[in-house]
């Protein structure tokens, strides 16, 4: 899994609350057996009209907003399924930060395992970022897991909370494997002594 320290990065605005795990990647692309190869299905019935076409109401398919990296959206990101898919879409689009009022907690905790950054700030100043994106062009965020801290080079500055266990994975990059290898020579020499079977 690869740290999370500092982060900065275009902001793609999603003004949508309730977003739900179904629309971060519907149910019909989940028949691949790897995290990758996700990202192109990222939010694929909103990108899409009926007939396939690309549609071009939909903000994330604006051009300004190409190589986005921070996903600013609305309460409640996440929640439906506990589809671990809905991740790995948003990291494989480039995806590393997604800044919200809140998140389901089953998304949250899949956003750990892949070393995606939940940022948790208060309504109006998620907002206020959403509508940086929306004016400014190339809207850039710096996400400061290091300070708790999400600011720009414009006068904005935010901070939030993070449990600090969850800080320490991220920062370090350790999913549940890397936290049970930090353990790997006492493991060995459990086994070592361990009579077999």
């Amino acid at each position: 899994m690869q740290p999370f320290r500092i982060h900065q990065g275009k902001v793609a605005p999603l003004d949508r609350a309730n977003v739900d795990t179904d629309q971060i990647i519907p149910k019909q692309f989940l028949k691949r057996i790897e995290k990758t190869g996700f990202g192109d299905f990222l939010f694929y019935d909103w990108r899409r009209t009926p007939d396939g076409k690309p549609n071009s109401t939909f903000s994330l398919n604006q051009p300004r907003y190409a190589g986005a990296s921070v996903l600013v959206t609305g309460r409640n990101f996440g929640c439906g399924s506990s589809r671990e898919h809905a991740v790995w879409a948003l990291a494989n689009a480039g995806f590393r930060a997604v800044i919200a009022p809140s998140f389901a907690d089953i998304f949250a905790n899949n956003c750990v395992q892949n070393g995606v950054l939940t940022v948790v700030l208060g309504e109006a100043e998620v907002s206020e970022i959403a509508r940086r994106a929306q004016e400014i062009p190339d809207y850039q965020i710096t996400v400061d897991l290091e300070q708790k801290q999400v600011r720009d080079d414009r006068g904005f500055s935010a901070a939030f909370q993070l449990d600090d266990f969850v800080r320490h994975r991220l920062l370090e990059g350790l999913d549940d494997i890397g936290l049970t290898l930090k353990h790997e020579a006492e493991i060995a020499a459990y086994e070592t002594h361990h009579p077999a079977a």
